[in-house]
């Protein structure tokens, strides 16, 4: 009875709140709310508990570099989902999306270091404006309904996933301090027995969860970004049973990879997200001037997001359709493509957590990138809704 009442009910809601719009308008808000604290009386008590300490971190860093592998453990789901059984599962699949990601990734770095140029201090934040947040550019699409055709959205949505797995391999790469070739090697053995225990048909997740954990704390040691320890985690997860069985037709109930993804949308978007938006967000404007908004890096940031990422994922897409690489998402206009292009300038999230990560002891620097993100991101967001909307009322191409 008791589960019944209480528990079937919030199964029902954390179902509805973890939908594409609705978990994007909890991001949305939970990133306003940081903004309304951090200029309130309640500022000194909001900065004063993200700094303090619990056990051997601080209350942000167990929030970044922890809840965040949760959210990275699912973002290696998705992409090895897609990769295999999903809308990158062949090559001709891959094309347009990854040329669009590629373009998209590319076009805003070179914007943002051609605004910093000669600031070798700012020009480490060159990642952040390449990062497309998916769930508010999702959110934006779903909101417009119909307007949107379902290829588009999966266009989006297969776009998202190789950026994401693009600013995986950038923190690896660029955002990674001193090693710990000790701990590094531990962390590899942990991988490598995952990797085993795959090969050999263990389908229960619990040996999987409980060395991704040992894993983070390896990972942590190692000076290699924790989150990434999300990554390598799910990439070890089976999507077949134990019988080497694919799941078909939706149906999760003996693929791991498919139940642990499932279980994680409906808890990530209305728990972690919330909590990162909120803890990151948060910026007082007492001092901040027009100086702050035409700071290199604030331009750079939003330049980045706001033309860059229209410029890198449309044109990209243009030239790749243009020249027979790949064919448009059916049912789609250009018009529509040109808006999609737009909302991937919403770089919220990933953006966020880069920024964090090139400019740790630099808190003016950070500041300015969050300004950046959200002047580019507000304006990418609103453009991309206007330009659907439009041209939902024009015909498709045939």
């Amino acid at each position: 009875m008791l589960k019944t009442l209480i528990w079937r009910p919030l199964q029902r809601l954390a179902d509805f709140a973890a939908g594409s719009a609705v978990g994007g308008l909890v991001l949305m808000g939970a990133a306003a709310l940081a903004m309304i604290v951090a200029n309130s009386p309640l500022a000194s008590v909001y900065f004063d508990a993200l700094q303090a300490h619990v056990g051997p971190l601080s209350v942000l860093h167990w929030i970044n570099d922890g809840l965040m592998a949760v959210f990275f453990l699912l973002v290696g789901l998705e992409i090895k989902r897609e990769f295999i059984d999903g809308e990158l599962a062949s090559n001709r699949l891959r094309v347009l999306p990854g040329l669009a990601a590629l373009g998209g990734m590319v076009v805003p770095a070179a914007i943002f270091l051609l605004v910093n140029r000669g600031n070798a201090e700012s020009m480490r934040g060159w990642a952040i404006p390449s990062a497309t947040d998916i769930a508010f550019a999702l959110g934006v699409a779903a909101l417009l309904g119909s307007r949107v055709p379902t290829s588009l959205k999966a266009f989006l949505a297969a776009l998202a996933i190789i950026d994401d797995l693009g600013a995986v391999i950038i923190i690896a790469l660029f955002y990674t301090p001193d090693l710990s070739l000790a701990y590094l090697g531990l962390a590899l053995l942990a991988v490598a027995t995952m990797a085993l225990m795959n090969r050999f048909g263990v389908s229960r997740l619990w040996p999987y969860l409980l060395i991704g954990v040992v894993l983070w704390v390896l990972v942590l040691k190692s000076g290699v970004h924790a989150t990434l320890a999300g990554v390598a985690t799910a990439l070890c997860i089976p999507l077949s049973d134990s019988e080497g069985r694919m799941p078909s037709d939706g149906d999760c109930t003996h693929s791991p990879l498919l139940r642990l993804e499932h279980a994680l949308h409906r808890l990530v978007p209305i728990t972690v997200l919330p909590l990162f938006g909120f803890a990151n967000a948060g910026i007082s404007f007492a001092g901040v001037g027009l100086a702050q908004w035409l700071a290199a890096t604030t331009v750079g940031v939003g330049l980045g997001l706001l033309v860059g990422k229209l410029v890198g994922v449309f044109g990209a897409a243009w030239l790749a359709i243009r020249f027979g690489w790949a064919e448009m998402p059916r049912g789609a206009s250009r018009g529509q493509l040109f808006g999609t292009a737009l909302l991937c300038g919403i770089g919220f999230t990933m953006s966020l957590f880069i920024g964090m990560l090139a400019f740790p002891d630099h808190p003016e620097l950070r500041d300015e990138v969050k300004l950046g993100i959200l002047a580019g991101s507000v304006l990418a967001g609103l453009a991309g809704w206007a330009v659907l909307r439009v041209t939902a009322r024009t015909p498709a191409m045939p």
